[in-house]
């Protein structure tokens, strides 16, 4: 089985898989590149600004802010991944997401992992 046949944990049409853990079943880290990562900060809406506050007083999920933090994570990963790609890797292990405040003005949000080529077990 290649690596492209894989699929646990792949990130959707992509030729480099994405895992949290630090090996795959059935593959040998065969190069370590290093390390990846893909960062975007987005700004807030005010419009959801408003209605997240207005949202916290009475409860239940903020859908607005929920979406745009997918959106977020969905580019951070897929920066991510372009980085594997043009280093040469087939995969990131140990993948993670940090999220933190930008300065007030939005969200942070940094995917990051290890970068390795794999190759199928003799």
């Amino acid at each position: 089985m290649g690596i492209e046949e894989y699929g646990g944990g792949q990130h959707a049409q992509s030729d480099v898989l994405v895992v949290t853990t630090n090996d795959v079943p059935g593959f040998h880290v065969e190069r370590v590149i290093g390390e990846v990562f893909g960062l975007t900060v987005r700004s807030r809406h005010l419009g959801s600004q408003i209605g997240a506050g207005l949202k916290s007083m009475i409860g239940g999920e903020l859908r607005g802010l929920t979406k745009t933090l997918v959106e977020t994570r969905n580019q951070a990963m897929e920066r991510l991944v372009e980085q594997a790609r043009s280093r040469g890797a087939n995969a990131v292990l140990m993948f993670r997401f940090d999220v933190t405040e930008a300065a007030d003005v939005g969200t942070e949000v940094c995917a990051y992992g290890t970068a390795v080529v794999l190759a199928p077990l003799s």
